[in-house]
């Protein structure tokens, strides 16, 4: 409260390195309160924007190997089947960096624009995808109805029957990492799902700049700069595309055993 007795926040941490209050907490401003409250008066429930997909942050070497001129916005790691934005209008790989007329500077700027924004409103969201910024329209989902979504889009785990007889797998080495080839033979060794698709990557040599971004063996690479990759010339190939046009970079389209997406940088010099 104020000094005239209006609600100004509310408090929703405390600083008790004892368990008791040393006076020292935290609140949430009573704007942002009061669309909670609003919402709760009329429907008894929350009710919050949701765009439908999963972000990173975008470092110096993600804007750099994006050609990008500063490190701006959120970067668009994977679109949840059934959500807002299934329908192709945002993908894997874009990066927002204005929603609804307002910038997003940061990650951590897009989830609160959205979740306050109302369920069902048609907004221009401005992407720059492959170097080129434009402006789609998204109509925004319920977060609550997003979230069981979400909870349940692990990606298929069958991974085929892994009886059948394989030809020699090719391989490449590139950047510390052993390539190969993605097949029957791969998937059962790694437990890869069957809509994954890409490079599985076999191998990580101890302090190469693959180990240092945390890339291990059974994850697949699907892209390398936003270009897609099926095989392991394929990635010798763009990264030496790359090395030739001077980036210092090459930006990883990484998916899990499920087919979750992340999005590295690996120093190529």
């Amino acid at each position: 409260f104020n000094a005239a007795g209006e609600v100004i926040g509310i408090n929703t941490a405390i600083i008790s390195p004892s368990g008791g209050s040393i006076g020292i907490g935290f609140s949430i401003p009573s704007q942002l309160a009061a669309g909670v409250v609003d919402q709760l008066r009329q429907y008894g429930e929350t009710r919050r924007g949701w765009l439908g997909v999963r972000i990173q942050p975008v470092t110096d070497d993600i804007a750099e190997s994006l050609g990008m001129a500063t490190a701006k916005g959120a970067l668009v790691a994977g679109v949840i089947k059934g959500g807002p934005v299934d329908n192709g209008t945002v993908q894997a790989g874009d990066v927002i960096i204005k929603f609804d007329g307002k910038d997003i500077h940061e990650m951590r700027d897009l989830p609160r624009v959205v979740a306050e924004s109302p369920v069902g409103k048609a907004v221009d969201v401005v992407i720059v995808r492959k170097g080129v910024e434009q402006t789609v329209k998204v109509t925004l989902g319920r977060l609550e109805d997003g979230e069981k979504l979400a909870s349940g889009d692990n990606g298929s785990t069958d991974q085929g029957s892994g009886d059948k007889a394989t030809p020699p797998v090719s391989t490449a080495s590139v950047l510390g990492m052993t390539v190969g080839e993605l097949n029957d033979q791969t998937r059962q060794k790694f437990g890869i799902a069957a809509d994954v698709s890409g490079v599985v990557v076999t191998d990580v040599a101890k302090d190469s700049p693959a180990a240092e971004r945390g890339i291990q063996p059974g994850e697949v690479i699907t892209e390398i700069a936003q270009e897609s990759v099926g095989t392991p010339k394929d990635v010798m190939d763009r990264i030496g595309a790359l090395k030739e046009q001077g980036r210092k970079n090459a930006l990883l389209m990484l998916a899990s055993k499920t087919g979750e997406l992340r999005f590295v940088t690996i120093r190529m010099d």
